[in-house]
């Protein structure tokens, strides 16, 4: 079976990346494809738009440098952002191998500190006053209205999801994110996550 598809469009060319393809895959394919891709490419530097599956900042970052090797032009990712209980298996499939995961049911009263090695999974809300801290990931199926610190231990890589955002302040490693009231943000079914040396809070 193959790992990703090559579509050429008149504005841009798409490699898609099957959802069960391994990186190692990806990555092998993309070497034997990328010589004849350059070949259609002369002066013209249409960008390359990669699609298809979830991938971690690492995973992108790679699959970048191989492309670039290739074809001096842009490279953009168009992934899907995925949260619920229907994808929470596969997102941890794909960002935590090595990671325990410790599934709370109920919701997180506040006062209440809950500290983890690995992931967690909230099976309820993270009330105002209530702390959660995780060395990986961090998903609340209900609001995340409490103190939310993933990636406690200095993963960057690690993740906070919520289905209802609604926290003064979220931190990922040893970054904070301060939430100003007055800004329009996405409120439901968010996925934040760190760009550069940035929190970035996106609607799913």
């Amino acid at each position: 079976m193959r790992s990703i598809s090559i579509n050429l469009r008149k504005n841009e060319n798409v490699i898609k990346i099957q959802e069960s393809a391994g990186q190692k895959d990806i990555i092998k394919e993309l070497k034997q494809k990328l010589p004849d891709l350059k070949k259609l490419y002369k002066e013209e530097k249409m960008p390359i738009r990669v699609t298809g599956k979830v991938l971690k900042n690492i995973e992108m970052d790679e699959i970048e440098k191989i492309i670039k090797e290739y074809l001096d032009i842009e490279v953009k990712f168009d992934l899907p952002k995925e949260l619920g209980l229907s994808s929470i298996v596969k997102t941890f499939n794909q960002t935590i191998k090595t990671s325990e995961t410790k599934f709370q049911r109920g919701s997180i009263r506040s006062g209440k500190k809950i500290e983890v090695e690995g992931s967690i999974v909230i099976l309820g809300d993270v009330n105002s006053g209530a702390e959660i801290i995780a060395t990986d990931n961090i998903v609340v199926l209900g609001s995340l209205r409490g103190l939310a610190h993933a990636g406690a231990k200095g993963n960057k890589e690690a993740i906070v999801a919520a289905g209802n955002f609604d926290a003064v302040q979220v931190r990922i490693a040893n970054i904070v994110k301060e939430i100003d009231k007055d800004l329009e943000i996405a409120k439901n079914q968010v996925y934040i996550r760190v760009q550069g040396e940035e929190i970035i809070v996106e609607e799913c």
